[in-house]
């Protein structure tokens, strides 16, 4: 699936975060089982610890810190934290909710991009990320 890239550009911020959530979760389930030492009935509590808010509020501000996102994908980041949901988290802060909006959204930009290279880079990273800090 490719869209135009302005269509992407011009795309709201929690549907980005919306196709962002489904896309990581894919890649999280793909790497578990990969990995093959988890048991089906452990699956879904190891995917938590990637797919969290707080994990991924970790990773993304990781990422802004030691600057590790392009100006392009810090503008889509940035919006993805400002949206307004309309929603209130239930097991998380408001800001930590914002920050996985953002990682959500800027992983949703890349896929629906089309640029599958740097979603699966920065994908990885955060994978990677996470199985440092557990």
């Amino acid at each position: 699936m490719n869209m135009s890239e302005v269509d992407v550009k011009q795309m709201k911020s929690l549907n980005l975060a919306y196709m962002g959530d489904a896309v990581y979760e894919i890649y999280v389930r793909h790497h578990l089982i990969r990995k093959g030492n988890v048991k089906p009935d452990q699956l879904h509590r190891s995917a938590v610890a990637f797919v969290s808010a707080k994990s991924q509020a970790r990773v993304i501000t990781d990422w802004l810190e030691k600057e590790r996102l392009s100006t392009e994908e810090e503008g889509v980041v940035r919006r993805g934290r400002n949206a307004k949901s309309g929603t209130v988290p239930k097991n998380t802060d408001v800001q930590t909710y914002r920050y996985s909006t953002a990682f959500e959204a800027l992983l949703g930009y890349l896929y629906l991009g089309g640029n599958k290279e740097r979603l699966e880079q920065l994908v990885e990273a955060a994978i990677a990320f996470v199985e440092e800090r557990d």
